[in-house]
């Protein structure tokens, strides 16, 4: 074999490192050649000098010739993951000047692909009628890649138009495709990220679980710090997050974090995100904080985490303000929405705006039928449970309630399963079932225990004093005054004095409205902040 054959087969082989070498040692520098160096730099994690020697290798070829063309496509996307928008839309600018020359080709596909992943935000028509035109351009010409990318855009297009087992289907098939070896790794890796995407929107947490597993075992050969290594971190540390793993998410997260500067900035932000879940949902409201702000820096807006982060810390009326801000400015899909709708019915029943929390709970619930996910309506089973309770209609809580629980249950989320219990509890004490209330607090607990959920005692209490906390947690049990009153030896008049004081220091404007904060914010007894 000569030496340029032996540089093509570890390129084939996707053996990166030696590939590079061989590459780099051959004389005879065409553009060819550089290309191909440029491609192991890239997936060694190298993107820099990958920019580089792509930039070199596309003014080595002549114009107009598809070798030019097809480098442009790839520096547009390199370019992009680093956040140089301007930048990635000359790069295809050039490659689709140089394409409106030559008679088509598999190559023109590619920037097309870059088109249609821009049309999905918008018109679905157009980007539906875009990946027919991948498919039909792949299979004239022979190129897998392009039938497979066009396969994958359609099913993203059938999900939006809420044909969502059409769409699944299809971007199975697309991901079946994607890891047959059939396709070059970048075109596995994009497809895969979309997938994951699509399966995140639907809370599709077994169909992400199983792909993530999938592409994990796929990318195994490759360099942790190069982009789909990184991705899948990403993913998994998600996964984990959900199962209850948090310990293990967030390593994943941040080894994520760490993997990814300098080869894609949205998958650091991403990845930071995630690290602000974990500590959230485990109480360390500073350390969440801390990422939200490193996510934002990265691009990503940190919602809804970072209004739930509020929340968390009592801070409601800020709460109320970012996650309004956010919905008012909200410009994606329904699906999209979704995860904002679920925040602002927790924070608009923390404020005592029933009717906020109900007009939210009411469009969450109209998603989740539209686009029939389990995982949804798991999510508008609860809040449709917490806004019957607040809203008075406690025995019809407790039908939707027990839903959300049997669904987080079977999809093996822990956290929201324990967090539903306990507005279980929260029903059942107000309609006078203490034992009932209790099996399913402690049910709660011991969940909570085994997770390591743990929150500052300042970011629990809210400021109350003692007396005020055991106020507050009679009053989350349904006792009126006069009971309060009869249980702490105090007067009436007392008891209203404390629960004045409970209303400006949490906020809250009502019973119902402080029985949730007391449950929200594990006041009832050892429990914690859900």
């Amino acid at each position: 074999m000569t030496e340029l054959a032996d540089a093509e087969e570890f390129r084939r082989r996707r053996d990166w490192s030696a590939a590079y070498d061989a590459f780099a040692s051959l004389s005879d520098r065409t553009p060819s050649v550089v290309e191909g160096q440029a491609e192991a730099a890239w997936w060694l994690g190298r993107t820099d000098e990958s920019i580089r020697l792509y930039t070199e290798a596309y003014r080595g070829y002549p114009e107009p010739a598809e070798g030019a063309a097809h480098v442009a496509v790839l520096l547009s996307i390199h370019t992009r993951l680093l956040g140089e928008a301007s930048q990635s839309a000359g790069w295809v600018g050039r490659a689709q000047r140089i394409l409106d020359q030559l008679p088509e080709s598999a190559a023109h596909g590619y920037p097309l692909y870059l088109g249609t992943a821009g049309l999905m935000g918008g018109d679905l028509h157009d980007a539906e009628a875009s990946a027919h035109r991948l498919q039909d351009l792949g299979r004239r010409h022979d190129d897998p890649t392009l039938v497979a990318l066009g396969v994958y855009f359609e099913g993203r297009v059938r999900i939006r138009q809420a044909r969502v087992a059409e769409g699944l289907a299809l971007l199975d098939e697309a991901m079946v495709a994607a890891l047959s070896d059939d396709l070059g790794p970048l075109w596995t890796g994009a497809i895969y990220c979309g997938l994951m995407d699509a399966c995140n929107e639907l809370r599709d947490l077994r169909r992400a679980s199983e792909w993530t597993e999938a592409t994990r075992r796929w990318s195994e050969p490759l360099p942790l710090a190069s982009l789909f290594p990184g991705i899948c971190r990403v993913h998994r540390a998600q996964n984990l997050q959900r199962r209850g793993a948090w310990e293990e998410a967030e390593q994943e997260a941040l080894g994520a974090c760490q993997d990814m500067v300098g080869i894609d900035v949205f998958a650091v932000a991403d990845a930071y995100y995630e690290v602000g879940e974990v500590r959230r949902l485990r109480g360390d409201l500073d350390g969440a904080e801390q990422a939200y702000t490193q996510a934002h820096d990265y691009g990503r807006d940190p919602q809804p985490g970072m209004p739930l982060l509020r929340l968390a810390q009592g801070r409601i009326p800020q709460a109320s303000a970012s996650i309004a801000a956010a919905l008012a400015s909200h410009t994606g899909s329904r699906l999209e929405r979704a995860p904002l709708m679920a925040a602002q019915v927790d924070i608009a029943l923390a404020a005592g705006d029933v009717d906020t929390a109900d007009s939210a709970a009411d469009e969450l619930t109209t998603i989740a039928e539209t686009f029939d996910s389990v995982g949804l309506r798991a999510e508008a089973h609860r809040c449709r449970g917490a806004v019957a309770i607040a809203a008075g209609r406690t025995v019809e809580s407790l039908g939707a309630l027990r839903l959300a629980f049997n669904a987080w249950r079977e999809l093996d989320v822990p956290f929201e399963a324990a967090r539903t219990r306990l507005l279980l509890a929260r029903a059942l004490a107000e309609l006078g079932d203490a034992d009932g209330a209790a099996r399913e607090e402690a049910a709660a607990q011991a969940c909570f225990d085994k997770l390591g959920v743990t929150v500052p005692r300042e970011a629990t209490t809210a400021g109350l004093t003692a007396r005020e906390l055991e106020v507050i947690r009679l009053l989350a049990s349904g006792k009126s005054n006069r009971a309060i009153a009869d249980e702490l030896v105090l007067s009436p008049k007392t008891v209203a004095r404390h629960l004045s004081n409970i209303f400006a220091k949490t906020g809250t404007t009502s019973r119902s409205a402080a029985t949730a904060f007391a449950y929200d914010h594990g006041l009832m007894g050892r429990t914690t902040h859900v």
